[in-house]
């Protein structure tokens, strides 16, 4: 099925705005975006992780006929006898899971009933085999009295029907979505391609690491990271290459990534500066929307279309481009790839720091849980400082506005997992 392409003004933001408030920023992201991946049908055994793409009915009832949920009795509750202790003639013969018993259970009788057998004609309700005893001739069952009419029975379709909508496009698809589906008789399932993304780096700074570096190059942090931040999402990580400080060559990259990758994510040359060619190449020659986004860490995050496929351009420094690619990569690459479910979850907590902070952004700093279920934060908050990445295991998010933080104040934190990683 044909992909509609994005509009040219899906990243633009209202006239006026200078900066731009996080939740707005996202707001507007999430508005102008759809999915850019074709769609497939594949068999559910291979399905896991991947997006739903329509709406997925189910073929059958589940369960399809009324069985028992134990092992013990059945009998028609109804014909019971008026009585404190009850006793019922055995009827010959058993209903198994997978053999059925097919005659009609004679009124007032009651017969063997195994856990997942289908509930024979004139059968409404179970007793436990651990409720009863049997007569002293073994040719009857002998309980108590005060068992409810269909206790023990699973009614057909109980669970779901045929033709009940069981996952709507969007769903990332889990080891227990697999066993719906194939309770549901769904053997194969619509879903989006895997999202291709590819990762640039830029910077005249930087080398490769494993190769030689000089005391004025730094080895490039942000290429493995963000690659490797890519396959825990699900994604298909695509390696663009990193590129000098030279218009003609970052040029030639980002065409490449064009060509074989759904949307491009881009560390460094964001911002404004005369080696930032990024934001430069992207504003002559693609659509680019650069924004001052009120968030600390981070800079002018850069959104553009190169060549109609989405490109993000996000700041140099290794803890910014982290930062920046959860806050705002995540939800929408989440987007791009098919996916419906965007936000993520936070906690309440204890804080064991202390921080004044002002007013007019909205901060992310590094944190990790105590063993008594308070946060602390990196002892840091430089963003060249990678060791607080490895350090942590989520993020504290502080406020836009001003805030006065104490011990054992209760902070947003959120945790690495909320993010997928």
């Amino acid at each position: 099925m044909p992909v509609p392409p994005l509009k040219n003004n899906c990243f633009a933001m209202p006239a006026g705005v200078n900066w731009t408030p996080v939740d707005d920023a996202l707001e507007q992201i999430k508005s102008g975006l759809h999915p850019v991946v074709e769609r497939e049908k594949i068999a559910i055994t291979g399905a896991l992780g991947r997006v739903i793409a329509e709406t997925v009915l189910s073929k059958r009832n589940n369960p399809p006929m009324a069985n028992s949920a134990v092992d013990g009795y059945g009998f028609a509750h109804d014909l019971l006898p008026d009585n404190d202790v009850i006793e019922l003639p055995l009827q010959n013969g058993v209903a198994a899971a997978g053999i059925p018993y097919d005659g009609l259970v004679t009124a007032g009788c009651a017969i063997r009933i195994l856990t997942g057998a289908i509930v024979p004609s004139g059968v409404d309700t179970v007793i436990l085999e651990e409720d009863i005893a049997l007569n002293d001739e073994a040719t009857g069952i002998v309980f108590r009295a005060g068992l409810k009419p269909g206790a023990n029975v699973r009614r057909a379709a109980e669970d779901f029907a045929t033709n009940d909508a069981i996952f709507d496009a969007g769903h990332v698809l889990r080891p227990q979505d697999i066993a719906l589906l194939a309770s549901a008789g769904v053997s194969d399932v619509v879903v989006y391609k895997p999202l291709k993304v590819a990762v640039i780096s830029t910077g005249t700074e930087l080398v490769e690491v494993g190769q030689a570096a000089r005391a004025d190059q730094i080895f490039d942090a942000n290429k493995p990271m963000l690659l490797n931040l890519l396959r825990d999402w699900g994604f298909v990580p695509i390696d663009g290459g990193h590129f000098e400080d030279d218009p003609d060559i970052i040029r030639n990259g980002f065409n490449a990534a064009a060509e074989k990758a759904d949307a491009i994510l881009i560390s460094g040359g964001a911002s404004a500066g005369d080696e930032d060619y990024v934001s430069k190449l992207l504003g002559d020659e693609g659509v680019l929307h650069t924004w001052r986004v009120a968030v600390k860490p981070g800079r002018p995050i850069a959104m553009a279309l190169w060549n109609g496929v989405p490109a993000f351009g996000f700041p140099g420094n290794p803890v910014a481009a982290f930062v920046c690619s959860l806050i705002f990569g995540y939800p929408t690459l989440k987007i791009l790839s098919g996916q419906t479910k965007t936000s993520v979850q936070s906690f309440k907590v204890p804080a064991a720091f202390e921080k004044n902070k002002k007013a007019g952004r909205r901060e992310y700093l590094r944190a990790r849980l105590n063993e008594d279920g308070s946060v602390e934060v990196f002892k840091s908050e430089g963003s060249g400082r990678i060791s607080g990445l490895a350090w942590s295991d989520g993020l504290v998010e502080l406020p836009d506005d001003a805030a006065s933080i104490t011990q054992g104040d209760l902070v947003t934190y959120i945790p690495y997992t909320s993010f997928g990683i």
